[in-house]
């Protein structure tokens, strides 16, 4: 069994207590600007209780302390290898044969290691905190903002159509269209089926109810038109209750009224592919920068610990109120990058990949270049 030489174990000691004192120092002014300012704003102002300011706050916690773990690793690597070469270290480390590529390996498995938890963190904690102290906020203050969508529910499926002559193709099935939603039927319903590759018919019901049990629609009050390949009305056919095999996505597309924040990796791209059927191509693009940026965020830890070493390397004495400074310098940099490509990309200037992944990649390569030059 190989174990953890003491050079590593010695590195690794140099960047834990940084770390620490970066989550604490990020988090609190994260923290301080992010929520609990509003939160006193609340009590004082909107009669908000204390008790539910404090559940509220001890739900945010984790989506905003979340961003101090990439900040943190900067700081740490800044503060532990300008210390290593203040101390003359790294020329003694460098002096026996250690490589520089060598002498960063702590600190990009460190980075490794955060970039895990972030992740961890922001698919199975952030979300549903993020979501609680919403409901909760709304709740308090007494807030008539439903979680779903009330008017004009418009879902387009799309799948296998059969054409006249018998051959198939993929194209528009049916549109299902609500008029009103509240929360637990749907009203005021017209359903048109292109599932013979034109219009066959339309059904129109004053009320739609989604059995879960029998996963069907079922549809109360209604008519349903049959339409001839002359395109008129064959028949007329009036019905008090009649159930129909469409997907659930209607009633998704409804209540899924979550913030990107709000929803992980998985509900992101549910919520993506029922707008698309919806034809909202816009919040698409949107929700689609938004999944790459989830997907690029863990990274950033990375990205950070090949910039910070090289940096705290660089023969200079730098001290905690100056690595502090200049970690701040650095992940303004990085965000404000973050902020412009993410707009490029919903205004449809980048893709939505390159939008998301374009900050990583830039500052990637200046660490990369930042190691060269120490070599």
């Amino acid at each position: 069994m190989i174990g953890i030489s003491v050079m590593d174990r010695y590195l690794s000691m140099q960047m834990g207590a940084p770390f620490l004192f970066g989550v604490g120092a990020f988090s609190s002014v994260i923290l301080a600007i992010g929520s609990l300012f509003e939160l006193v704003r609340l009590v004082a102002e909107s009669g908000l209780s204390p008790s539910i300011a404090l559940q509220i706050f001890v739900l945010q916690l984790p989506g905003l302390v979340v961003y101090s773990f990439p900040m943190s690793v900067l700081l740490a690597c800044l503060l532990a290898y300008s210390r290593l070469s203040a101390n003359g270290e790294v020329i003694a480390l460098r002096s026996c044969g250690v490589s520089v590529q060598r002498l960063i390996a702590p600190a990009v498995i460190l980075s490794l290691s955060v970039s895990a938890l972030t992740f961890v963190f922001n698919e199975a904690i952030v979300p549903a905190a993020n979501w609680q102290a919403r409901n909760a906020l709304r709740s308090a203050l007494n807030q008539e903002n439903p979680n779903f969508q009330q008017r004009d529910i418009l879902y387009q499926q799309y799948g296998e159509i059969v054409e006249r002559d018998g051959q198939t193709s993929q194209g528009l099935v049916r549109i299902f269209y609500a008029r009103q939603f509240n929360g637990r039927e749907m009203q005021n319903v017209t359903v048109m089926d292109f599932s013979q590759g034109e219009l066959q018919q339309i059904m129109t019901a004053k009320v739609a109810v989604w059995l879960s049990k029998a996963s069907v629609w079922q549809f109360r009050d209604g008519v349903t038109y049959i339409i001839n390949a002359d395109r008129e009305y064959n028949s007329i056919l009036k019905f008090t209750e009649q159930n129909i095999r469409i997907p659930r996505a209607p009633l998704d597309i409804a209540q899924e009224q979550r913030n990107p924040e709000e929803m992980n990796i998985s509900e992101l791209s549910r919520r993506i592919e029922l707008l698309r059927q919806a034809g909202n191509l816009q919040e698409v693009r949107k929700l689609e920068v938004r999944r790459q940026q989830k997907y690029a965020l863990p990274f950033v830890c990375l990205v950070f610990a090949l910039i910070g070493a090289p940096i705290g390397m660089r023969p200079q004495r730098t001290g905690t109120a100056l690595g502090f400074g200049l970690s701040v310098l650095i992940i303004f940099g990085y965000y404000l990058l973050s902020f412009i490509c993410g707009a490029l990309g919903q205004t449809e200037v980048l893709p939505p990949v390159v939008a998301g992944w374009l900050p990583n990649g830039l500052c990637l390569a200046i660490g990369i270049i930042l190691v060269q030059r120490i070599n």
